[in-house]
């Protein structure tokens, strides 16, 4: 999703996809790979 956003930014320019681009970014940084975690939680359930 970032790379495309990146792309339409630089192929616009437009400064709404560059805020959506940052917003996107530090969502990732922020968040947990929550994917990860699910698995794992698959392969090993809690007890």
């Amino acid at each position: 999703m970032l790379n495309f956003t990146w792309k339409v930014f630089t192929q616009t320019g437009s400064i709404d996809t560059y805020l959506l681009f940052k917003e996107l970014e530090k969502e990732m940084e922020e968040a947990p790979d929550n994917d990860t975690i699910e698995l794992a939680n698959v392969d090993y359930p809690i007890i």
